[in-house]
């Protein structure tokens, strides 16, 4: 009998698969790639809420916790795969350059936004109020990263390649059986996915769907990431990655014309510089409506889990919730009441 099953191998299960490695358990994975958030993903590290100049939500605990986690992934895996990468923030106005000095002051902050102005001297673009830069962000090669990791599974026959259907899923009490496979518990990881999983189909799961741009701009040669309406992020070769919106109202996967003019519109008004549109990809974040993951144990059904919800902040957020809901089944460690799915009992109760 194995210890776990896994569905879903995005930044979520990826990371729980991780964790049960390191702890010597064994697991099977089901994932059929049919959630692609986690593969488009910027996968920026960011501390801060550049719109507001506010902390991301627990990000002094989550940063350290995540570089610790990818550094370690990299050598299993053999392959660099998290990277410093300053975030310069593009001002629109003095006001904005005064608001981002008063944030820089402040408790917490002034850890990670730098209160020296950066002068723009990068000709190829537009920013005559020059950028704050902030510290300690880093970038995850996500496309490596998840690659690698699905690479390391099939060496060592622990990937299933095939969709999960959740009708054939046998809850025998002391365990479960799903085609074969017998495992302790299950753990549900499937991203958005998670709609359509009769379990857990009562979170309140809203989705947001992201759009990005990849454009080469040879003549652009930038090495940090610029952040104003929109993130371009330095990819190496003269590419960049431009984006993302949010779409709150669309259940679709794919790229649309109208995201990308909008996308477009807003590169406009940064670089000063001719470029050409090489890649275009999309994926819905799996964003929950108080903006806090969804961790934890069915009400009903004791050997079924959920691990979800990161929204944009599943670079930063899944190594830690991996850990959090490894260490409550393996050791009874409660779990943070604000990630705690059992938050939600009643609407599973009016469902």
């Amino acid at each position: 009998m194995l210890d776990y099953i896994v569905v879903g191998l995005g930044l979520s299960g990826t990371a729980f698969c991780e964790t049960l490695r390191q702890h010597n358990k064994s697991f099977v994975v089901f994932d059929d790639n049919s959630q692609t958030s986690s593969m488009v993903a910027g996968g920026l590290s960011n501390p801060v809420i550049l719109k507001r100049f506010t902390l991301a939500w627990n990000s002094p605990v989550l940063i350290p916790i995540a570089n610790s986690f990818y550094n370690a992934v990299g050598e299993v895996l053999q392959q660099k795969l998290i990277s410093d990468l300053s975030v310069y923030r593009r001002f629109a106005s003095i006001e904005e350059q005064n608001m981002w000095f008063e944030a820089a002051d402040k408790q917490g902050l002034k850890e990670y936004l730098s209160p020296v102005l950066v002068r723009n001297k990068n000709v190829s673009l537009k920013a005559p109020f020059d950028f704050g830069n902030v510290m300690h962000a880093k970038r995850l090669d996500t496309v490596l990263y998840l690659n690698s990791y699905v690479e390391f599974l099939q060496r060592t026959n622990s990937l299933v390649s095939e969709s999960f259907s959740h009708k054939d899923l046998e809850d025998m009490k002391t365990h479960v059986v799903y085609k074969g496979f017998e495992a302790k518990r299950i753990i549900f990881a499937e991203g958005f996915g998670l709609k359509q999983n009769p379990f857990f189909n009562y979170l309140p799961m809203q989705g947001s769907k992201g759009e990005y741009l990849i454009i080469r701009a040879a003549n652009l040669k930038e090495e940090n990431a610029i952040k104003s309406s929109l993130f371009v992020i330095p990819m190496g070769d003269n590419l960049y990655k431009v984006g993302a919106n949010y779409d709150r109202d669309t259940a679709s996967m794919l790229p649309t014309k109208k995201a990308k003019i909008e996308l477009l519109r807003k590169l406009d008004d940064v670089l000063d510089c001719s470029y050409e549109v090489v890649g275009h990809e999309a994926g819905i974040r799996p964003t929950v409506k108080d903006r806090k993951p969804l961790v934890g144990q069915h009400p009903i059904h004791e050997n079924l889990f959920v691990l979800n919800g990161y929204g944009s902040h599943g670079v930063m957020i899944a190594p830690w919730a991996a850990l959090q809901l490894f260490e409550y089944i393996e050791q009874g460690i409660a779990l943070s009441s604000e990630i705690n799915c059992s938050r939600y009992i009643s609407d599973y109760k009016a469902n």
